[in-house]
């Protein structure tokens, strides 16, 4: 495929016509004042030194090379150039529990919140790492493939909020699973699932499901937000909170043993998340213990720039011109190379 990366600068090329015919238009307004003081044959063989043909050769030299250094600023590209960059870093999967139970306040602004800002600074931290989202309550999905795109990550990161899921409850076990198949089919480099919650496992079966991602070289790390006192649930929009059956309210709390379990089933760590900044300095050491490793490498394609060759024939029609005089040479006249 062929394509100019400028293709603006082709509109000078209505110069070089332009030019022409303005040479020519002068040739023969010099033609006819010759035509004035006599017989042009006669005059003719009086001028044995001048050359009808060269100073028109020396004219389109140079029109050709200013068409060629026209084309070479509008920087033709011809095909494609393959190229393979090897880069450092871990493959990380966040599983963010978004159960109404994430509402809760006992850590500040709430633990859902806490848990975002958390995860924003880890992203804001990767260089050379690939990065990808599940949500979860009583069911999962993936928000972000895995990618290397921070700026998308952070975005889909923004909008996690409990009304994603109609499914309430917390199915921690369904989240690691998930989070599992969400990897690269890549075997030499780290891969590792942070997975945030309160620890209200309703489902059951995290840790079997943390000790199968383990087997496969996947590390799960457990962010545990809240606290064991524990704390009523508001429901969005509104002053309330939730209420059980008895219509008392709902008091979640933080189950740090169900979080300690999947942590070492996992082969990861259980990282409290509190109101202070201890989780995010932790979070940090954490993935910075993962060992580096090298990630599939990025395979694009561009254009390849074919400038460089209008640019020399440019020089050759300039030199061209330079060494080829106007004046008939009496070395070489004998070739009748430029007259009849």
């Amino acid at each position: 495929m062929f394509r100019f990366d400028n293709p603006q600068y082709l509109y000078l090329l209505i110069a070089i016509p332009l030019l022409a015919v303005l040479y020519y238009y002068g040739r023969y307004r010099r033609s006819r004042n010759i035509r004035r003081y006599g017989d042009p044959t006669l005059l003719r063989q009086l001028m044995i030194d001048v050359s009808l043909w060269r100073p028109q050769v020396k004219v389109w030299l140079l029109l050709g090379a200013l068409a060629a250094l026209i084309l070479a600023a509008a920087r033709p590209q011809f095909g494609t150039k393959i190229d393979t960059t090897e880069r450092n870093g871990i493959e990380a999967i966040i599983a963010m529990d978004v159960s109404n139970s994430m509402l809760a306040t006992d850590v500040r602004p709430s633990r859902l919140d806490k848990s975002k800002m958390l995860v924003s600074n880890m992203v804001d931290e990767m260089t050379n790492d690939k990065v990808g989202m599940i949500v979860y309550a009583g069911e999962a999905f993936v928000q972000l493939p895995i990618t290397n795109d921070y700026v998308s990550a952070k975005m889909f990161l923004d909008g996690i909020d409990p009304s994603m899921i109609r499914v309430q409850g917390t199915d921690i076990a369904t989240a690691i699973n998930l989070g599992v198949k969400s990897f690269t089919q890549r075997k030499d480099v780290s891969r590792a699932i942070f997975l945030i919650t309160d620890g209200e496992d309703n489902e059951g079966g995290a840790v079997e499901a943390a000790k199968e991602a383990a087997k496969k070289g996947i590390h799960v790390y457990v962010l545990g937000v809240g606290s064991p006192e524990g704390a009523h649930v508001p429901i969005p929009g509104t002053t309330h909170h939730f209420i059980d059956e008895q219509g008392n309210p709902i008091v979640s709390r933080l189950s740090e043993e169900m979080c300690r379990q999947i942590a070492k089933a996992g082969d990861g760590a259980y990282i409290y998340v509190d109101n202070s900044s201890s989780a995010q300095k932790e979070l940090s050491r954490y993935v910075d213990k993962l060992a580096k490793a090298k990630l599939e490498s990025q395979v694009y394609s561009e254009f390849d720039e074919q400038f460089q060759g209008f640019i020399i024939l440019a020089l050759l029609l300039l030199i061209a011109d330079a060494c080829l005089l106007e004046r008939k040479n009496h070395i070489l006249k004998n070739f009748h190379l430029f007259s009849k």
